[in-house]
């Protein structure tokens, strides 16, 4: 074995990154996955607007220009960390309407997937508008009106179809078929827009316009909410004007660790991912990354097994704290629980994951993320989403709007247990008002009292690690920013027993080493879409990645 270890070690990695170097920008920067709502972030910071401002008015643009996942119909979280004062973190996940239950998703006696995912039961009360207004309320230093008129008059007078969204429109069209709304909003009756055509949508420029108008209440109250609850009663949803009024979004303090000096600053509960990634900070803090180098056998394998365990104790403990109050955060988050958790790793042998231990369910891969840094340096970094790609495929009719389908995170029925990565344990079932388990990762890295980075993803259950590479891509492997989102990635949550790893991502070498230490190693095409700012202190300049995984467009003055 001794013999096996100095292999391990010798391994050059081979690592899919090139030379490029970062986007610069010596004042303020913007990372989204639409170009259009980037331009629309920077507009207002030129207008004095700070990175509070400027994350909302392109989380509103993103409603309209990348209905994939920008939404007012989902929810999402927001960490700010301001130069002065502490951090804070917005939780404006959707709740479950009043109706719910825990068994709701079983028909005669069998889980039904079809509803838990795809129907109107699926969908929970949206939090986007009422988060974005309660983080702006608070930080902000433009009129809200401001902040929401761009996303106005994309709506109302349209902007070029690109081509990335037409050929995104037309796949998605075919689902879209059992609900005439989505079909009218996006398709030019029943045809596929093409690129460079004018894309316009006069009920969302409506209900935008409510909202500019009377903010939160433009949107849970009146007319919008009359409109959501007609949908809902006329197809077996729960969702009330009851529901709307109710909702709140929640302030919370951010959950923080430490890793080799940085301060890690990311979202608690009801998000997994900020206890998730630091959990394995804390496990890998242990060993000396650097020397055994990135994409190298003993470097990955460690990783993997950090991330295994993470994964079983998200399945096991996590959920809404509200319904949750024995949650074990601060055990989980330890730098004791994490020696506790390096002596379980042997570092020639992968674990095994059990079948009849912890799972999740499946979340939707179709988040989006934002990233904004102001000239003081004011720092957002925002996940948000409607849950699958275009959330339920449900188009209010006459609000121009998608709902999601975030119910489908709450575990399908009480006591199921599937190798599909289905479970029933109480802390992340359905009941009234509860917010559903996510893996969003929205997370901010400081150093000695100054920002060094905002980062997040877009990836379903992949989010963390996806977060947690570039982290170690920039800490322990000292790439810069576009280096470190270009990185190639791998996934491991724990039950199926496998490693998903990006083509090409690792050295045949890497994977049969691997392979003989025992891990399953499953190629997938890509994984995640890194949207980061890093502050270089040495030159006092902004630097961006645009991931080249999807659409990324970094915009900065």
């Amino acid at each position: 074995m001794a013999a096996l270890g100095v292999l391990l070690l010798a391994i050059t990695p081979v690592l899919l990154i090139g030379s490029a170097q970062p986007i610069r920008a010596r004042r303020a920067m913007v990372v989204s996955q639409d170009d259009i709502a980037s331009r629309v972030g920077v507009a207002i910071m030129r207008d004095g607007g700070n990175a509070m401002d400027a994350a909302v008015a392109t989380a509103l643009a993103l409603a309209v220009t990348y209905p994939t996942a920008g939404n007012i119909g989902g929810g999402g979280f927001l960490i700010y960390r301001p130069v002065e004062g502490p951090p804070v973190a917005y939780d404006f996940r959707e709740t479950a309407p009043g109706g719910s239950f825990p068994a709701m998703f079983v028909r005669d006696g069998e889980y039904d997937p079809v509803i838990h995912h795809n129907s109107h039961l699926a969908v929970g009360v949206p939090g986007t508008v009422a988060g974005l207004h309660l983080a702006w309320s608070e930080h902000g230093v433009l009129p809200w009106r401001r902040l929401v008129e761009p996303a106005v008059a994309l709506a109302g007078d349209g902007f070029a179809m690109s081509d990335v969204l037409a050929r995104s429109l037309a796949g998605v069209l075919p689902r879209m078929a059992d609900y005439p709304a989505s079909v009218a909003q996006f398709s030019k009756q029943g045809e596929p827009y093409q690129a460079g055509e004018t894309f316009r949508q006069p009920d969302l420029a409506l209900t935008l316009t409510r909202i500019a108008e009377r903010g939160p209440a433009g949107f849970y109250e009146g007319e919008t909410a009359e409109l959501i609850e007609r949908e809902m009663a006329a197809n077996g949803g729960l969702m009330t004007r009851a529901d709307l009024a109710a909702y709140r979004a929640v302030r919370r303090r951010p959950i923080t660790g430490t890793y080799r000096g940085y301060e890690i600053i990311s979202m608690p509960p009801v998000s997994s991912g900020g206890a998730a990634v630091i959990q394995i900070l804390n496990i890998l803090e242990g060993y000396d990354l650097s020397a055994s180098g990135a994409g190298s056998a003993a470097t990955t394998h460690l990783i993997i097994e950090a991330m295994r365990r993470a994964y079983a104790d998200r399945a096991r403990y996590l959920g809404d704290p509200a319904f949750n109050p024995s949650l074990p955060l601060d055990h989980l988050t330890s730098k004791d629980y994490a020696e506790e958790l390096r002596e379980t790793i042997r570092e020639e042998r992968a674990s095994v994951s059990s079948s009849d231990s912890f799972v999740w369910p499946t979340e939707g891969l179709e988040t989006t993320h934002v990233s904004v840094v102001d000239g003081a340096r004011n720092a957002v970094s925002m996940t948000y989403t409607l849950e699958q790609g275009y959330g339920s495929k449900i188009t209010v009719p006459g609000a121009g709007f998608l709902l999601n389908n975030e119910m489908g995170d709450f575990n399908g029925a009480p006591g199921l247990t599937t190798e599909r990565g289905l479970i029933g344990t109480e802390p992340n079932l359905a009941e009234p008002g509860k917010r559903m388990l996510s893996s969003m990762t929205p997370t901010i890295v400081a150093q000695d009292g100054r920002f060094v980075m905002a980062t997040g993803s877009p990836g379903g259950r992949s989010i963390i690690n996806t977060v947690l590479l570039t982290i170690l891509n920039v800490v322990d492997f000292r790439m810069n920013i576009q280096e470190a989102v270009d990185a190639p990635r791998l996934h491991h949550q724990w039950l199926p027993d496998e490693t998903r790893y990006e083509r090409w991502g690792l050295s045949p070498d890497t994977l049969a080493l691997l392979s003989s230490m025992g891990h399953t190693m499953v190629e997938t095409r890509v994984q995640g879409a890194v949207s980061a700012i890093f502050y270089n202190a040495r030159e006092n300049v902004l630097e961006a990645a645009e991931d080249r995984r999807r659409a990324s467009a970094a915009v900065g003055f």
